[in-house]
């Protein structure tokens, strides 16, 4: 054999034996009974901050990549309409309460004419009285001749026309009561318009509040959807943020495994972009119905598999800590320990994330 073949069967056999020595570290150190591992990918709940009425962008006060804070001014719309709505209604406020006062006077002096119909009324009671009075004596002195018939027509005649006078004053005096009536409805009226006109400048200033879009929670800005100056629907996105106090890995475990996992079971992510360090987590959610893996699985063949989906919350106190480092969309693996009393291997023990 030449010192050539002889060299080619040395590094043959030096890679076989590294390889071997490997693959026997590898089964050493592979999962005891009591736990699983699938691979997922980082995930976290996210938030659209949308308008809520139509209008133009005006300005937006942040960049994506930026940390905000719970009730923080995120970006403005344009507000003129608004503006120019509520001062229209607070117009039509103020006529509404003008139209108050001039029903409440119109009620007083409808009232006053009330008064002068009463008094006419009983004036004209006392009129017919007077004339009923004198007519009928004036019959009694007709059956001994005292008197003329002609005097005797005449008290007939006054008494008639006493009667339709008083007649006259009744109507005049219901006409008052009709017309207190019609200006107490003008009351009621005006006092609806004040009503709407408030409510319409409360639902405007609600919408110009609305106008300034804030942040609902603490996160971080991961996309600007829209641009100042653009004009948006009601509904209309502006940004979308990720709430990085509710951050967790999405993975998939086989039927058996999924059925040993409980709510609150241990689990340790070793990230892809981070390998050297242990995140711990705990699973926050198991899903009650099998699903074909998703295309996000690596493995054609793990992807063939009916599974179920579970979810490993990495606590908020953790997340808080190293919020500058939070990342959404890592992949990595899940290690979920099924078993409560069994001992996690060494190398998920190392460099815990404390």
């Amino acid at each position: 054999m030449s010192k050539k073949g002889l060299l080619i069967g040395l590094v043959v056999l030096v890679v076989a034996i590294a390889a071997y020595f490997a693959w026997s570290k590898l089964k050493g150190e592979g999962l005891p009974s009591g736990f699983a591992s699938s691979n997922g990918r980082i995930e976290a709940v996210e938030i659209d901050i949308s308008t809520k009425t139509a209008g133009r962008l005006q300005d937006i006060l942040v960049r994506e990549g930026d940390f905000v804070k719970a009730g923080q001014v995120l970006a403005q719309m344009d507000t003129a309409q608004l503006e120019a709505r509520k001062r229209q209604a607070e117009a039509q406020f103020r006529r509404a309460k003008i139209a108050i006062d001039t029903a409440n006077s119109l009620v007083a002096q409808r009232e006053a004419e009330k008064t002068s119909a009463l008094a006419i009324v009983e004036q004209r009671k006392a009129q017919l009285d007077s004339a009923s009075k004198t007519y009928a004596r004036s019959k009694q002195l007709l059956t001994g001749n005292a008197v003329s018939q002609q005097i005797v027509d005449d008290s007939e005649a006054a008494e008639q026309s006493a009667r339709a006078t008083l007649a006259s004053a009744q109507a005049s005096l219901a006409a008052s009561d009709a017309a207190i009536n019609a200006a107490k409805a003008q009351i009621v009226d005006a006092e609806a318009a004040v009503d709407a006109a408030q409510a319409d400048i409360e639902s405007i200033e609600t919408d110009i509040a609305d106008a300034t879009l804030k942040s609902p929670r603490d996160g971080r800005v991961q996309y600007r959807i829209a641009q100042p100056g653009e004009v948006l629907s009601a509904g209309g996105r502006v940004l979308n943020l990720v709430d990085l106090g509710d951050v967790y890995m999405t993975f998939f475990l086989p039927t058996a495994e999924a059925g040993r996992t409980s709510m609150g079971s241990d689990v340790r992510l070793i990230l892809d972009a981070a390998p050297q360090y242990t995140i711990p987590a705990k699973v926050s959610f198991v899903a009650d119905v099998a699903q074909f893996t998703p295309k996000t699985v690596e493995t054609e063949e793990e992807r063939q598999k009916l599974t179920f989906r579970v979810r490993a919350q990495i606590p908020q106190e953790l997340l808080q800590k190293y919020i500058q480092y939070v990342k959404t969309g890592l992949p990595g693996m899940a290690y979920v320990r099924l078993d409560p009393q069994a001992a996690w291997p060494e190398n998920l023990e190392r460099n815990l994330v404390k």
